[in-house]
């Protein structure tokens, strides 16, 4: 990991992102998914003034809005606002590319902010476990953590009591990088879709093996690393006795 960060570097990976298809969705132009732009439908300047254009069936227009945004990405002064332009499902396929470039703070205060404002990190596929367990290594605690939540880190006795909640979206993660101190917080994510067959898992983990502490999302979550989660059992809360090692 570099000193400091390679900004053109990481400025020619967000060309390349910026190129990749527009994926439709099935509410047409309206909805899509690429990195750049979560809208078909774009508004961009010409000589009398704006215009909307529809990207998927304009090939003129894409490359004129195509243009722009390169504009845009050669515009930003710092690593940070280069990566608030990508689109939060693209964010862990960005930083993967761009990691190795960037300067030790930079990466730990944005795969904070990937994490917490990301939706199911744990199971996005452009970046393994063992890569995230990597990088959250890695990471500057004071960078990763703010003061607030680097205190009751550094506070954590030798072994703590953890809680997973999961439901039939994500049952099979269950030794995931995810956990919670708080048993009602991981029974709301056991509810969350309106399932009544969630469930709550529990176990304890050494505070070695506790990767950072985050509360931003008032969820009191705890970031392990999942190799260390040796005996996970149903939460007894739940009224059950079945463990898995």
């Amino acid at each position: 990991m570099k000193k400091e960060n390679d900004l053109d570097c990481i400025k020619s990976t967000a060309r390349t992102f910026l190129y990749l298809d527009i994926n439709e969705s099935p509410y047409g132009a309206v909805l899509v998914q690429h990195p750049f732009t979560n809208s078909g439908m774009v508004c961009l300047q010409n000589d009398e003034g704006q215009e909307f254009v529809n990207l998927l069936e304009d090939d003129n227009a894409l490359t004129r809005w195509r243009e722009v945004m390169k504009d845009r990405i050669q515009e930003c002064e710092n690593v940070y606002q280069l990566y608030l332009m990508v689109n939060k499902p693209y964010r862990i396929a960005f930083l993967k590319y761009t990691v190795d470039f960037m300067s030790r703070d930079d990466m730990s205060q944005i795969l904070a902010d990937i994490w917490i404002s990301t939706e199911s990190p744990n199971l996005d596929p452009n970046m393994s476990k063992s890569k995230l367990v990597s990088l959250f290594k890695k990471a500057n605690p004071k960078e990763l953590m703010n003061e607030d939540e680097l205190k009751v880190f550094n506070e954590f006795e030798e072994t703590v009591t953890i809680y997973r909640g999961v439901t039939s979206y994500n049952a099979d993660n269950i030794k995931a990088l995810s956990w919670t101190l708080d048993f009602d917080k991981a029974e709301w994510f056991s509810n969350r879709f309106g399932e009544e067959d969630g469930t709550v898992y529990e176990t304890e983990i050494e505070k070695s093996h506790i990767l950072a502490y985050f509360s931003r999302r008032s969820e009191s979550e705890v970031i392990v690393d999942p190799k260390y989660l040796i005996d996970i059992e149903k939460s007894q809360s739940q009224g059950s006795d079945i463990r898995m090692t």
